[in-house]
């Protein structure tokens, strides 16, 4: 799978992340749903999303082939 995710929203769902998980970690009780940032954080880190790949959606600004 190719990249698909560009920089800015890397770095947004990399920041979004890292706040829910910051959550679940010094709360872990009140906020057990701040796990969920591990979803935009992996998917910044690795700039892949599956949800996009699906859509055809490509933040990359690359020019697709034909």
């Amino acid at each position: 799978m190719k990249e698909n995710v560009g920089t800015i929203d890397m770095v947004l769902r990399i920041v979004v992340g890292a706040v829910l998980l910051a959550f679940a970690v010094t709360e872990p009780v009140a906020n057990w749903w701040g796990w969920i940032g591990l979803i935009p954080l992996a998917t910044g880190a690795f700039r892949r999303c599956p949800a996009y790949a699906l859509l055809g959606t490509d933040t990359c600004g690359t020019k697709k082939q034909a």
